[in-house]
């Protein structure tokens, strides 16, 4: 047996890699031995398959699969190996992009958790400055107010089946929020007008569906229990009356988060009661 010839551990620690992803290769012609003994069928390697190796580990770093290293490498077609890294390139994009979203969803659970320890007690009503935020709606079919939670449940539904159709992830769907028009809250004439997420401002950019909900003052108050928004809402509106403060928008009910009450039987919600107002 020729002396030059490397033995398949060897091979493997020389290319940092195993015996049985050589084994693999072999029975995959990816990467056959230059020589098997016959009565061991041990295998052995050429220093210059090394090459070889470099390159089908380039090709794995890619994120190609070994199937689509063997085609490249079995047609010899630079005009192949062009396409399938287009196609990766568009997967790393995306991949990218749903990072970027679960990264977004984690700060904001961060923050709005922080929000539910820091807020004013419940019940409590309160000036705040809110920043623009921009928002995918749906108008409300069925009017949940004249229900109960589980009519509000079958809102979400529908809101999320709308946000898969459109492309959004379903990580979107814990920030909610729904909004009653300003001449029907001032008569308190609950009725549910659009049931809305929350996204992202880049989302904006690059989407036609999405509104806009302006900055400005808004009177808040805060409620730990779905079934409490009602009366909240109207001593929101006397706050309002009291102060002299002009309500100037819809009525907004805004989901901030559901993780301050672990309760496997219904939605528990940490809820913001908001309109915008003007000052007379």
């Amino acid at each position: 047996m020729n002396d030059s010839l490397i033995p398949i551990g060897t091979m493997a620690k020389l290319n940092h890699t195993t015996i049985a992803t050589l084994r693999l290769y072999d029975q995959m012609n990816l990467l056959k031995p230059v020589y098997i003994d016959e009565v061991s069928k041990y295998r052995y390697y050429s220093i210059n398959q090394n090459a070889r190796l470099d390159m089908i580990a380039y090709m794995k770093e890619l994120d190609m699969s070994l199937q689509e290293i063997k085609e490249v490498l079995e047609s010899k077609d630079i005009a192949l190996i062009e396409s399938i890294l287009a196609r990766k390139n568009e997967q790393v994009h995306q991949q990218i992009n749903d990072l970027k979203l679960k990264h977004d969803a984690i700060e904001r659970s961060i923050k709005t958790i922080e929000h539910y320890r820091k807020a004013p007690t419940s019940g409590i009503c309160n000036l705040q400055y809110i920043d623009r935020r921009y928002i995918f709606k749906d108008k409300c079919l069925n009017n949940f107010y004249l229900g109960n939670i589980n009519d509000y449940e079958k809102s979400l539904t529908l809101l999320r089946n709308k946000l898969v159709e459109n492309g959004f992830s379903y990580i979107h769907t814990y920030n909610v929020g729904t909004s009653i028009k300003k001449e029907d809250y001032e008569n308190f004439n609950f009725v549910a007008d659009n049931i809305f997420i929350f996204v992202q401002s880049q989302s904006f950019k690059n989407r036609n569906d999405i509104d806009i909900i302006e900055s400005g003052m808004y009177a808040c108050v805060y409620a730990e229990n779905y079934d409490d928004e009602i009366e909240y809402a109207k001593k929101l509106f006397e706050y309002c009356k009291t102060n002299n403060y002009q309500i100037c928008g819809d009525y907004i009910c805004e989901v901030l988060t559901e993780f301050n009450v672990f309760d496997g039987k219904q939605r528990n919600m940490f809820l913001r009661l908001q309109v915008p107002v003007k000052f007379k």
